[in-house]
């Protein structure tokens, strides 16, 4: 009989960061994924929907008690209180892939909102790293808790080996 894999928790975990979030299902979603990985939730205002609302809740089950969140009210306040941090910024218009990243604990992985992506402010500032997920040519873009359980479970893959 196989036993059934299993992740151990990281003692410096990975950060999944949402900036701007609009879609309450994806944020339930990502928290959901962070229950069950480890990884922290960092929100960043303005959201696109009360911390509150249902379908939030209903997304990520009951996962909510396990999720580590922290809500920050802009991005530079973001930055200030995570000095040190190593970012990765993802984005569909860059050329540097998922792949060609190593990822270490404590890394943070962050996500700009439904449909727009991260503002161009975040993506030129010096605080962190712009990165794509592979796809075909000619494609928008992934929906964004697909994005996310991509991104972070390539990171927990290449963490635990």
């Amino acid at each position: 009989m196989h036993s059934i894999p299993t992740l151990r928790p990281l003692e410096n975990p990975i950060t999944l960061v949402l900036v701007s979030p609009q879609i309450p299902p994806n944020t339930g979603n990502v928290a959901r994924l962070c229950a069950c990985t480890g990884c922290k939730l960092v929100l960043i205002e303005p959201l696109g929907f009360s911390i509150d609302d249902k379908q939030l809740r209903r997304a990520g089950l009951d996962y909510w008690d396990k999720v580590f969140l922290k809500l920050y009210p802009s991005w530079a306040a973001y930055v200030a209180g995570t000095t040190g941090a190593r970012r990765f910024l993802f984005t569909a218009l860059t050329g540097t892939g998922l792949w060609q990243v190593r990822f270490e604990p404590g890394d943070h992985l962050v996500f700009g909102a439904e449909p727009t992506g991260l503002p161009d402010d975040v993506l030129a500032s010096p605080d962190g790293t712009p990165i794509t997920i592979p796809m075909l040519d000619d494609r928008r873009g992934l929906n964004l808790s697909t994005s996310v359980g991509i991104a972070a479970y390539e990171a927990l893959r290449q963490i635990h080996g």
